[in-house]
Formats: structure tokens, C-alpha cells, sequence
């Protein structure tokens, strides 16, 4: 459940401007998890969120820009190894099944990796696409991935 939390909250700074432990708990609230501002607190300072100051001039929550890559890297591998099943591939085309309700989470955190390669990502439920260059960027990026699978 932590992992699900955890890659929700990444997420959720992603797409949102969310500025205050208050907002995220009422964000995540709102997507089903039942957490107290406690929770949140610690969630912050594990995920090692800092606030920055975006171009609208107003300061949000976001990944440290120091730790950004090797976090990403660990948060990534943690999110994939525990919520996707299968990965496969036709032509430029990845296709990742999920358990249910994670794909969203996993594409998230794979858009947060910045694969070379990738032209863009579209998640659903429990399965996401990603759309490639071209066949072989897919067939490299889609043997990486069955690798931490094997892991």
C-alpha cells in the first residue's frame, strides 16, 4: 500500500500544482487512500519532496533536483518490480500489463525515468503503451524492462 501511496503522491505532484501537505492529503483522499497528515508528513520527507518555485510564481511540491535521477531510478524499480506482470512489444509499440489499478503509478514513474527512445506514454487501468522511436529503441527498452521483471 505504501508503494501505491507512494508513486499516487509522485504522480500527483507531476500533473498538479500542489503546494501544501493539506491539498496532497485531500488529493489522495480523494483517490481512495485513507491517510491522516501524519502519514502525508512522513511520506514527504521519505520521498524527499522540497518545494520550488514554479513559473507562475507560486512554490509547489516537487522531487529534489539534487537527488532527482538515482531517487527516480530506485522509485521507478520499486514501482515496476511490484505492480507490473507482463511486457511486450509490436514494432515501435511497448505494451506493460499491470495489476490492476497500478498502471497508471507505473507509467507515471516510467515518464519520470526520461527513456531515450520514448515518444510518449498513455496508461489505462491496468495495462499502459508506450510508443517508441522506432523498432529498435522498442525492442531495447522492452528487454530492460523484462529484466527487472526476472529480478
Amino acid at each position: 500500500m505504501k508503494t501505491r501511496r507512494h508513486a499516487k503522491i509522485l504522480e500527483l505532484i507531476a500533473e498538479n500544482s500542489i503546494d501544501t501537505q493539506e491539498e496532497l492529503l485531500r488529493c489522495l483522499k480523494q483517490m481512495g487512500f485513507d491517510v491522516t497528515q501524519a502519514t502525508v508528513s512522513r511520506d514527504i520527507k521519505e520521498l524527499r519532496l522540497v518545494k520550488t518555485l514554479g513559473s507562475d510564481g507560486k512554490y509547489r511540491y516537487t522531487t529534489s533536483p539534487s537527488d532527482r535521477a538515482s531517487d527516480m531510478s530506485f522509485k521507478f524499480h520499486s514501482i515496476f518490480s511490484e505492480s507490473v506482470n507482463r511486457v511486450d512489444y509490436a514494432q515501435n509499440l511497448i505494451v506493460v500489463k499491470c495489476f490492476t489499478g497500478m498502471a497508471n503509478a507505473a507509467c507515471a514513474a516510467l515518464d519520470a525515468m526520461y527513456w531515450n527512445g520514448i515518444v510518449g506514454t498513455i496508461a489505462g487501468d491496468d495495462t499502459f503503451l508506450v510508443i517508441m522511436r522506432d523498432e529498435a529503441c522498442a525492442i531495447e527498452l522492452a528487454g530492460e524492462l523484462k529484466k527487472m521483471l526476472a529480478k
